[in-house]
């Protein structure tokens, strides 16, 4: 649900935060008091071209902050956000930002990420439905009227077959186009993957080998030096009369005449052994360091032969000798596939024909399901639209099904929701054809029809936030009742927002907002406020006519009434 919104110098609007509530808003005022500023600024947050005349007198630009609390929203959010590169959603509170400049500049947000309007837009048709003269309206394209028919009958794993056999016809298809070559390119692949495979196999990598390669070349390459130290480190410890142990002899026999002297000293005798011990053994590991050193320059060039060609196959074919050993392996698959691709081709070919008939299958059975949910589609949308005052109306749902589908002649139209196409189709009036619901000119009876739909499919419709604006043009009496009626039966299962003109639409409602237009500092200034329950009586006495006794009676008798 939309939780809150704020905007920020847009016409009228100087700066204006929403907290909007759970089940249906609506939104009443004067005429020209600012209730569209609500459809527009959704409009910009949501992905609509920015018309910067509409920035606020004085001002140098506009924003609009929307705050969507997506629990219990079943969208591809997550996975979205990962795709774009965009942050993820703290404690599942979604934010979008939008920013234009009179100077022309035009920034989004999306928690707190840039991003792009194509963005915002796909956002926007999994989360608003605007109804009105400013539609954003996913219920007028076609995929999404087929998708909403599947919902309504529960076709949701019949379409997900269908989408994973597709899905794995174009695997398929990816498998045989890498084969279907020219020769001479044919050849050239050969070549290649020949050469590729064959150059990582005779390298004959170890995964953890380059490590120890390049320490045995370190050690090799300053094997003089290495010498030179050692032996230094070996005279001074042993090998010459001012070395550590013959002056620890030295002292040792200085020790024993004071221990002979003292015998307190004792304790200096054994330090001093154990010293002496340490001494030897170091000497030791030197002699034996020294006579390990190998300055053979054949080895030395064999190391660095060797370090060459780790470093050169890592950069043609991957950042670790793991990822070489893996694209050698490949190499070898794919060469192996061509040397037989006559067989692999056939191979291919029999699946494609097999799955082309499971595909196949598969769009009929679901054609013909959808075919039998058109009549209870109809007759469920008609009796709702009986309600809203189209007494005589007829509502429809035209298929579409090719007789075949040549999958290998390369102009097969067939998406993931199956072989159809669907249009929704509505006739007002008796004795006029239907047409689609794009076609209707009237805002007030495309709204309406929308209204009736949303009723019918609110239980499995899955945009979460629902906006109608003039719903109730050319309406009145028990036909608004109906309308405020609908709107609330859909408000159990989705937020409602509706800007309306009529006492009748409103009072259902669960919360009621009211614009006006103020005057301060010498400007205008629009703003909308949440009613309470006294203020919600005065604004529908007004909507009836004025704040007569019997006008607030009405009012208050309608509030009490709605539950």
């Amino acid at each position: 649900m939309l939780t809150s919104l704020r905007i920020k110098n847009l016409a009228l609007v100087a700066d204006l935060s929403l907290d909007l509530q759970p089940g249906c808003n609506v939104i009443t005022g004067e005429t020209g008091a600012g209730k569209s500023m609500l459809i527009g600024a959704l409009n910009l947050v949501l992905g609509e071209r920015a018309d910067r005349s509409l920035i606020r007198a004085g001002t140098d630009g506009c924003s609009v902050e929307a705050v969507f609390d997506m629990r219990g929203t079943k969208s591809p959010l997550k996975s979205f956000l990962e795709e774009n590169g965009l942050e993820p959603c703290e404690e599942e509170q979604l934010l979008i930002k939008r920013v234009f400049t009179s100077a022309g500049s035009n920034r989004q947000f999306i928690n707190g990420s840039p991003t792009t309007l194509s963005a915002l837009g796909t956002l926007g048709e999994w989360l608003v439905d605007i109804h009105g003269p400013h539609e954003h309206q996913s219920l007028l394209h076609p995929a999404r009227q087929l998708a909403i028919l599947d919902a309504f009958g529960k076709l949701e794993p019949e379409r997900e077959q269908f989408a994973s056999l597709l899905a794995l016809r174009s695997g398929i298809e990816r498998e045989k186009a890498a084969l279907i070559v020219d020769e001479k390119t044919y050849e050239q692949q050969m070549d290649l993957l020949r050469h590729q495979s064959r150059e990582i196999r005779e390298a004959q990598l170890k995964p953890d080998e380059e490590e120890s390669v390049e320490a045995d070349y370190r050690r090799a390459s300053n094997g003089a030096r290495l010498l030179q130290l050692a032996q230094t480190a070996l005279d001074a410890a042993a090998e010459n009369e001012a070395s550590v142990l013959t002056q620890a002899g030295v002292v040792g026999r200085v020790l024993q005449e004071l221990r002979r002297i003292d015998s307190t000293a004792e304790e200096f005798v054994t330090t001093h052994a154990q010293a002496v011990a340490l001494w030897d053994d170091l000497r030791s590991s030197l002699s034996h360091y020294v006579d390990g050193l190998d300055l053979d320059p054949a080895q030395l060039e064999q190391l660095e032969s060797r370090l060459n060609l780790i470093h050169a196959l890592k950069r043609k074919y991957g950042g670790s000798l793991t990822e070489v050993i893996e694209f050698g392996a490949e190499a070898a698959r794919k060469l192996e596939m061509l040397e037989q691709r006559d067989a692999e081709l056939a191979k291919l070919n029999t699946r494609l024909r097999q799955i082309d008939g499971e595909i196949w299958s598969a769009g009929q059975t679901l054609s013909t399901k959808r075919r039998k949910l058109i009549p209870q589609l109809a007759k469920a949308v008609c009796r709702e639209l009986g309600d809203l005052g189209f007494k005589q109306s007829r509502f429809d749902v035209s298929i579409l099904c090719p007789d075949r589908v040549a999958f290998d002649s390369g102009t097969a139209q067939v998406t993931s929701s199956g072989l159809d196409t669907a249009e929704f189709q509505f006739a007002p009036n008796p004795g006029e054809p239907p047409r689609p619901l794009r076609a209707i000119a009237s805002s007030g009876e495309l709204a309406r029809v929308m209204l009736a739909l949303k009723t019918v499919l609110a239980a499995v419709d899955q945009v979460p936030v629902l906006v109608f604006d003039e719903v109730d043009a050319n309406v009145g009496g028990e036909t608004a009742r109906a309308v405020g009626e609908k709107m609330r039966q859909i408000a159990r299962n989705r937020q409602v927002l509706c800007i309306t003109h009529l006492p009748q639409v409103a009072a259902p409602a669960s919360a009621h907002f009211v614009a006006t237009k103020q005057v301060r500092d010498g400007r205008t200034i629009s703003e909308i406020t949440l009613l309470t329950p006294d203020e919600r009586v005065t604004e529908l006495a007004r909507m009836l006519g004025g704040q007569t006794e019997a006008a607030r009676r009405h009012a208050l008798a309608m509030l009490e009434n709605k539950a």
